[in-house]
């Protein structure tokens, strides 16, 4: 499937979020990379900014697999659990997913379903692989469970009237990947004081059906009666699951750092062997809509279809989202898509000139260089400078034929050149949409309107972009 890229001097280096420097990437077992991703909570549709953070794993994936790796991965959904309070150390709130179910008038299981669904769809028009293991928290109750008889008999936890929480003074290196330690933390900031909790900063591991949750709708019988899960152990418990512990890289956006994966480094070391349950944790930056980031508390998000119905394709986003690098927060304007969907066509169409020329000796200083820029920590600016770099010198001097095992490893890489899949539009649309085109060309809006009209009666949209009209399954 991958064209492994040629031996190249720089091995793979990345910023480790809990040591606060690059360092060198060494897995575990030689050849072998086991990597987990925070995937969504499924109560709406994910945003852009959730998918930017999805994508940078998803880069991370493909480029080990370019460099000759075999990945196992594991991406969750969220099903259950997240709480609208889940910013703090620990949550009190509605759970997302019943809230919205309450205002749908809809089981949860049902909104849980449907936005799942559609974020799966999501995936694959933005061209993501398929991780190894996608479990849902509903599924892995038993192992939550277990975890945290574990904690407990550990005295990492003790058990309250309306849960079971995690005991922070218990493990010294709590606040380590934030730097939100117990020394910075205080009642009031980004906590809140409850009487039953030994310390402020602790946080829920089982949430039991009583107070305000007593009307909880997704619940499971437990030791300590029925409940549901804390959001920070799910993670922990389906990483363990599938990949083991220690494994080897997790990935998120950086708004997880705290207290999501702050959570999670305690109670999986605490119930494991006592060392780090992984080795390296890279974070992806916000996107900024503005001078604020994107957030749906904030009302300023964008989903996949609000792209597409600005006149551009998923993998236009998908290649304007990796033209910054992850570290960076990208200041999202319609301008900056505008200039990713120019460039990412003028890149398709050099490759289409490569893939009809004839062989020739391949070109390794342009691989040794791509390479090297995504060895250094994915810088994929420097990655995509390289390709017009050769785009340029492999026309002017008739050597297109020289890149052909490059733009192979380009396209494996970045996953946005190959040319979208038309959709199987009916015949009468298309009859109807070029009828509209002659319309508007004769300068007859009016007919032009009505069979746009017409048009929309048939589930169809049409879109005028730069490139002539756009059709749109409604």
């Amino acid at each position: 499937m991958y064209t492994s890229i040629p031996s190249v001097q720089v091995s793979l280096h990345l910023y480790n979020s809990l040591t606060k420097k690059e360092e060198q990437f060494v897995p575990i077992k030689e050849g072998e990379v086991k990597m987990y991703t925070c995937g969504p909570t499924v109560y709406g549709r994910p945003h852009i900014g959730n998918y930017s953070s999805f994508l940078l794993a998803d880069l991370l994936r493909r480029w080990l697999e370019v460099s000759g790796h075999t990945v196992t991965h594991v991406k969750n959904i969220t099903d259950v659990g997240h709480l609208t309070g889940d910013t703090a150390a620990d949550a009190d709130g509605d759970d997302k997913i019943e809230k919205q179910a309450q205002k749908e008038k809809v089981d949860p299981l049902d909104i849980a379903r449907k936005y799942a669904e559609q974020y799966l769809a999501d995936e694959k028009t933005l061209n993501f692989r398929e991780p190894e293991h996608r479990p849902l928290a509903s599924e892995t109750i038993p192992e939550m469970i277990t975890m945290i008889e574990t904690l407990i008999e550990k005295k990492h936890a003790y058990v309250t009237d309306d849960g079971v929480y995690f005991d922070v003074t218990s493990f010294s290196d709590y606040g380590k990947l934030s730097g939100n330690t117990l020394d910075n933390l205080s009642a009031g900031s980004r906590i809140d004081i409850n009487e039953k909790k030994k310390h402020p900063a602790d946080f829920a591991l089982w949430k039991k059906c009583v107070g305000a949750n007593e009307h909880h709708i997704l619940r499971w019988e437990s030791p300590w009666g029925e409940g549901f899960p804390g959001w920070h152990v799910e993670c922990s418990c389906m990483s363990d699951k599938f990949l083991g512990s220690p494994f080897d890289i997790h990935t998120g956006g950086e708004d997880l750092i705290f207290p999501h994966h702050e959570c999670e480094v305690a109670q999986s070391q605490c119930s494991g062997s006592g060392k780090p349950h992984v080795n390296y944790w890279v974070h992806k930056r916000f996107i900024d809509m503005g001078d604020t980031k994107m957030s749906k508390s904030l009302g300023n998000v964008l989903t996949l279809p609000d792209i597409e119905n600005m006149g551009f394709s998923p993998l236009d986003l998908r290649y304007y989202l990796l033209s910054v690098h992850y570290r960076t927060n990208l200041k999202f304007t319609q301008k900056g898509l505008e200039d990713g969907h120019k460039a990412r066509r003028k890149i398709m169409e050099w490759m289409a000139e490569v893939d009809a020329s004839g062989s020739a000796e391949e070109n390794t200083d342009a691989q040794d260089e791509f390479a090297t820029a995504m060895n250094s920590d994915l810088n994929t600016p420097a990655a995509l400078a390289t390709v017009f770099d050769l785009m340029s010198s492999s026309r002017n001097e008739g050597k297109l034929g020289a890149c052909k095992a490059f733009v192979e490893t380009v396209r494996a890489t970045f996953g946005c050149f190959d040319s979208e899949e038309k959709e199987d539009i009916p015949q009468d649309v298309l009859d109807l949409a070029q009828k509209r085109e002659e319309a508007r060309q004769n300068k007859d809006f009016e007919a032009s309107d009505s069979i746009r009209d017409q048009i929309l009666t048939l589930g169809y949209e049409v879109k005028d972009t730069s490139e002539g009209q756009k059709i749109i399954k409604l």
